[in-house]
This record gives structure tokens, sequence and C-alpha cells, in this order.
């Protein structure tokens, strides 16, 4: 009798025992079921946090504040083009955009789908404040209305620096990445675009050609050297300049046509500022160039005067589109 009794309590107990493990592999099958149902991106690890601070930054005289992003901006407003087309090639949804002077490739964003949020310099803060948005984006062209974008959202300075242009483009893409969730596809971007660098130093790297480059518009002429506006031609591609001595000025050098003569470039790289600043797209800057006095140069002589493409060069600075076609300009020259 007694052996009975103590045969049912170690059957009683080895169930006490199974029913624990089966508990056990049933957690730990939820735990994974509950892992897998967790958005891709935090799975990965990839998810950016918030609160999401950004650190102030300067520009010559202009400071711009530190800010902090609660979540992830659902309502964008973009001034600066480069970033426009940066958030455009990563598939951000934009709410406004400055719409007057619009490069045609990112012309999508004037349609009604979008808020015309005023001109380049002159901000529509009524339309802006309307629409509420989380975040504003601006480079030096909004510089002067920083104060009262700020009172309407967190504003960002996203413009590049001349003097140090490959560092802060890397660091504007690198920060959209980071705020919209995008570091895998920026860090990829940007891969793409070191590439494209080598290629084109490579090239250089072998060419004597010297070139000087010119920007034309309203009937005056200017010059740009390293550490200038147009300075990754030679900064970040490599190319010899003709002229070492070009002060690295914001709106250029003021030149002649003489002083293109006199220094006498192998290759001649024009950005014509007047193709994109009148509404229709006129410009004389072309005949204006192409006199008998810069006729002289031997860019002219060997068929080596190339226009760049003004909206990436000149409206469209720092983007991940426009950089990249920046840099095929300037292959053609090598090519």
């Amino acid at each position: 009798m007694k052996n009975w009794k103590l045969l049912t309590v170690l059957m009683a107990m080895m169930l006490l025992v199974l029913a624990a493990c089966g508990s056990k592999d049933e957690a730990k099958k939820e735990d994974k079921g509950s892992s897998d149902n967790k958005p891709a991106e935090e799975q990965k690890g990839e998810a950016t946090s918030y609160p999401l601070t950004i650190p102030g930054s300067t520009n010559g005289e202009d400071t711009f504040k530190e800010v902090t992003l609660d979540k992830m901006p659902e309502k964008v407003v973009v001034f600066d083009y480069g970033f426009l087309d940066t958030l455009d090639v990563l598939g951000v949804k934009v709410a406004g955009v400055s719409q007057k002077s619009l490069p045609k490739y990112l012309s999508k964003y004037s349609g009604k789908d979008y808020v015309n949020v005023g001109a380049l310099k002159e901000p529509d803060f009524e339309a802006i404040s309307s629409m509420n948005p989380d975040v504003i984006f601006i480079s030096g062209r909004q510089a002067a209305a920083y104060d009262e974008l700020s009172k309407i959202a967190p504003t960002v300075f996203v413009g590049t620096d001349y003097t140090n242009f490959l560092e802060s483009f890397k660091t504007n893409t690198e920060l959209a990445g980071k705020i919209f969730g995008k570091e895998k596809e920026v860090a990829d971007a940007i891969t793409a675009y070191e590439a494209k660098v080598e290629e084109i130093k490579a090239k250089t790297a072998k060419s004597e050609d010297k070139a000087l480059i010119v920007l034309g518009g309203e009937g005056a002429l200017s010059a740009y050297g390293k550490g200038s506006r147009f300075g990754v031609i030679h900064d970040i591609y490599g190319v010899k300049a003709a002229d070492e001595n070009i002060k690295a000025e914001t709106h250029g050098d003021s030149v002649s046509f003489e002083y293109v003569r006199d220094t006498n470039p192998d290759i001649l790289f024009v950005v014509d500022s007047d193709a994109v600043r009148n509404p229709n797209g006129e410009s004389g800057t072309k005949a204006a160039i192409e006199n008998e006095i810069v006729g002289a140069t031997n860019a002219v002589k060997n068929g080596k005067v190339f226009y760049l493409n003004p909206e990436t060069w000149y409206l469209a600075n720092g983007g991940l589109t426009s950089e990249t076609s920046k840099i095929e300009d300037v292959l053609k020259a090598f090519n």
C-alpha cells in the first residue's frame, strides 16, 4: 500500500515538471512571435531614436541654435533645394517647398500637393504657419529669416560649407538619414558618390590641363577658385587651377574678359546664372563670353569651354543627385 502511494506521488511530480517545461516553450514561442511582429527597422536596430537633438551650427556671421525633435517629422518644409534633392532620393515625404525657382528635375514639387512657402529669400510666414510644420530646413538664402521661422517650428540649417565641402555634404546627408530612419540608404548613396569622386580624381591626376571657373550673369563676370562656391572642382575632383590666387568670396572674385585671356586656362568652366534667374530661361551670358578677347585662350582654341548645369551648380548644391550630376559635368572635360 505504501509503495502504491509513493508511486502516485512520483507520477504527480513528473506531471508538474512536464507542465512547467511546456509553459516555458510556449512563452519562448510567444516572445519570438512578438519579435517577428516588430517593424523591420526596429528588428535591425536601425530605428531613429527620439527625442532627437540636432546640434547648432554657424555660417559666417549667422548662428543657428540647437533644436530637439520629439518625433519623426511628418509635415516637412524645405527651402534648400540640395536638401530637397536628397530627401527626394530617400523617398521622404515633403509638405511645403519654395516653388518659385525650383530646378526642372525637382518640378514635381511645384504641384498642388505641395504648399508654396514663398520665395527663397522671402518666405511666406503666414502660409508656413498655417501648415503647422514639424520642421523647417533652410540654408544661407534664408539666414535673415531664421529667427522668424524658428518661432513657427524647429528650424535646421543644412547649407554646405564651401571651405570644407565634402564633410559638410556628408554631415547633411547623414542627418537626413538619421531624422527619417534612412541611415542604410544614406550609407549606400555616400559610398556610390565616393566611387564617382575616385573615378574623376583618377582622370584629373593624369591631366596637366589647368582650369578656370567663372560665373556669368546680370552683365557681370566672377571667378571662383579653391574653397569657393564651385571650389569642389579643385578641392575634391583634383582639377588643377589656372589661377591659385582667386579670393574665396561668396559672390566670387569680380573679373574682366581681359583677366580670362591673361589667365589663359586650358579648360574654361562657365556657370550661367541668368539661365535660372530669368523665368523664360533666356540668357546673354554665352554670347557675352564667346568674344574675341576670351577667344584668344587655349580653352577656346581647343574646344574646351564647358557650360555647367546651372540648376545643380547654382540652385541645388549639396544634393545626392546634384553632386553626382556635377561630377558628370566635369568628367566631360577629361573624357
